[in-house]
């Protein structure tokens, strides 16, 4: 899984690389004649050029953000300065004596690259269009013969290319945060239907008490005082359980009739770890410090879910593992957990695929709850889940 600093990382190298680019053409240009010092009007024209291809670079160095309508907007200006300064060109008989601009050229695909993959819906298409003229028209500055029509064919292939990958990459985009949006509906879904056990375990325990205190109240009287204390904790920990979980259940597309399943927390660890172990290697080994009762419903059931995660993805993507070593350390404020394989870090074309979701999922419950989630290969090789709960919600802010 590719990191957000490794994602930052490539994309300041592919900006380097767009700059290298640019100068090299850029050199190639003056040298063939794009500054024309016989009067003023050329002059003008070739500094138009120039500035004009470093405006480009306004337009797709920086990282604009999905839908930005400033994207566009800027290409368009760019667009209609360049067809301008071509028309004037053309109109002042340019001709052959120099290029119409090798930089420009690169910057204006790479703009329309950019905005075909970011710019806003409505507003990208409009620029795409001007910008592509923009660039098919670009060498009528230095050729009007029919060598235009295969220059013009050339630029017009490499416009329909940018054009094509920017939205390719913009659909693939779209695809991922559905597939995000769906996770993150599921893991709701699943908070929904554990809150709901939660609660209805909780509350019958406290009718029950309740009406066996009343039947007693008469004959045992500390027997009503203790029933009522375990009510008051009851009651209490519902309701801590149900801040820290409701924020989870605000969307609308919900599915309001989702099927009830048991809740699985840290009590049930030994029961996971043999069921892992009884089918097929590797095999999986408990240590836990400190103990493990009294947890909120919650932080256990989460803890519960990232050992299951990281079980699943070792048992799938671990290669050649012989032992997972799962480690539930219990502080005085923070839950820690560490999920340790000895095998084959996932390959990147694994680490893509659908377990990565599983992660993704699992990370969004885990932030809920105000803890943090860490997944990577570990120093000494393997692959090495971290998760860090917190017990109360004072820390969780």
């Amino acid at each position: 899984m590719m990191t957000p600093q490794l994602r930052r990382w490539w994309f300041r190298l592919g900006q380097l690389a767009g700059l290298a680019v640019m100068a090299v053409l850029g050199i190639i240009d003056i040298r063939f004649g794009l500054i024309r010092p016989y009067g003023s009007l050329d002059l003008l024209l070739s500094l138009e050029r120039v500035v004009l291809a470093l405006a480009t670079v306004m337009v797709w160095m920086p990282a604009h953000r999905q839908g930005s309508r400033r994207l566009p907007k800027l290409a368009l200006l760019l667009a209609a300065g360049s067809i301008l300064v071509t028309l004037g060109t053309v109109v002042a008989g340019g001709g052959p004596l120099g290029t119409w601009g090798l930089a420009e050229s690169c910057g204006l695909l790479g703009g329309l690259y950019v905005v075909a993959r970011r710019g806003a819906a409505g507003w990208a298409v409009t620029a795409a269009l001007a910008t592509g003229v923009a660039v098919i028209l670009l060498p009528l500055r230095a050729v009007t013969d029919s060598t235009y029509i295969i220059a013009g064919l050339g630029l017009a292939l490499g416009a329909a290319a940018a054009a094509a990958a920017g939205t390719y990459l913009r659909f693939l985009d779209q695809g991922r945060e559905q597939a995000l949006a769906a996770v993150r509906s599921e893991q709701r879904a699943e908070f929904a239907r554990e809150l709901h056990d939660f609660i209805a375990h909780h509350v019958t325990g406290i009718v029950v008490q309740a009406q066996g205190a009343r039947f007693v109240a008469e004959q045992d009287p500390q027997r009503v005082i203790l029933a009522l204390e375990q009510i008051e904790h009851a009651g209490a920990e519902t309701m801590n359980s149900m801040r820290r979980m409701v924020g989870m259940l605000r969307d609308p597309d919900a599915p309001p009739n989702a099927p009830l399943t048991p809740l699985a927390g840290l009590a049930d660890l030994d029961s996971l770890l043999a069921g892992f172990n009884g089918s097929a290697p590797p095999v999986a080994r408990l240590h836990a410090d400190g103990g493990l009762d009294g947890i909120p419903v919650e932080v256990s059931t989460t803890a519960y879910r990232v050992v299951m995660e990281a079980l699943t993805n070792t048992r799938r993507h671990a290669t050649g593992a012989r032992s997972v070593d799962v480690r539930i350390r219990r502080g005085p404020e923070w839950l820690l957990i560490q999920v340790t394989d000895d095998g084959a870090a996932p390959r990147a074309t694994a680490a893509r695929g659908q377990h990565r979701y599983g992660l993704i999922g699992l990370a969004e419950r885990v932030r809920t709850l105000g803890g943090r989630i860490d997944a990577g290969p570990g120093i000494d090789g393997g692959w090495v889940v971290d998760a860090a709960l917190p017990l109360n919600q004072e820390v969780a802010r």
